[in-house]
């Protein structure tokens, strides 16, 4: 995002919405973005209205309310001037806002956002059948976001393991090598809101995976949150769960039960 100085009026409201903390108050009075830490989310240009308020008037106020100790406050969810400007984003830094910004179509996958349809369509797509975990591993959050080395630090330290890591995945397309987890090195410094390897494995292998993002998750400068999914059994039960518990760990329960309304279109489903 870029912030036209010549608008700005430094109010400060988009400091507030900004997903990474990436604006601030420059020496001169006016906002100004950290390029380096900005993930192109454009949260603050989506959630702040543009007041439409030419500079000049808004400085004006300002300066006619000085004398009697009072000042102009923008509405919390304003941009007075229409400072914020979405600038016109290329290869690698286009990517920021295609795993950032929730509006903006991957042009991998066709729908918006940085996952894909995960497990939410398994019983239409078959993707994960019986006998299979689906694991997603979402590196990065707001606040904190992931650089793409870290979510190849990641991917690497899994790859050995010999994961099926789901190939419509948006982090799958930015892979050289799906063998080794290696990403393309032109990407590796770029910083988004977060980053979702999906993969599939073998049941009984959840407790070495979850080892292996235990150890890693030291290593990298960012936050890891780890989902785990498999079909359910006829009589209601969770497979993944008992190999979960021998791994030592808790599974939140928030989790989520596809009811199976859709049309089936592979023969495990059907049977």
């Amino acid at each position: 995002m870029d912030i036209d100085k010549k608008k700005c009026v430094g109010c400060g409201n988009c400091h507030v919405v900004c997903t990474m903390g990436a604006i601030s108050l420059d020496a001169d009075g006016r906002s100004v973005v950290n390029q380096e830490e900005c993930v192109e989310c454009g949260t603050c240009h989506r959630v702040l209205r543009n007041e439409g308020y030419p500079p000049w008037f808004v400085r004006a106020i300002r300066k006619a309310l000085a004398p009697l100790k009072l000042g102009y406050l923008a509405d919390a969810d304003i941009c007075p001037t229409g400072a914020l400007t979405p600038p016109e984003l290329a290869m690698p830094r286009l990517l920021r806002a295609q795993f950032s910004n929730p509006t903006v179509v991957h042009p991998g996958t066709g729908v918006p956002g940085r996952g894909t349809d995960e497990i939410k369509s398994n019983d239409v797509t078959g993707r994960l059948c019986h006998g299979e975990a689906g694991l997603v591993v979402e590196v990065g959050r707001p606040g904190i976001g992931a650089r793409f080395r870290d979510v190849e630090r990641v991917a690497m330290a899994l790859a050995p393991l010999s994961p099926h890591f789901e190939h419509e995945n948006p982090v799958t397309l930015l892979m050289e090598d799906t063998r080794t987890g290696k990403m393309r090195p032109d990407i590796l410094a770029e910083k988004v809101l977060s980053a979702i390897i999906e993969l599939k494995t073998e049941l009984e292998k959840i407790p070495v995976f979850l080892e292996v993002l235990e150890k890693v998750q030291r290593e990298i400068d960012t936050v890891i949150s780890v989902g785990v999914a498999s079909r359910c059994l006829a009589d209601g039960t969770i497979p993944h769960e008992k190999w979960v518990k021998m791994a030592g760990y808790r599974l939140s329960p928030n989790g989520k039960t596809n009811l199976g309304l859709g049309r089936p279109l592979f023969k495990e489903a059907t049977t």
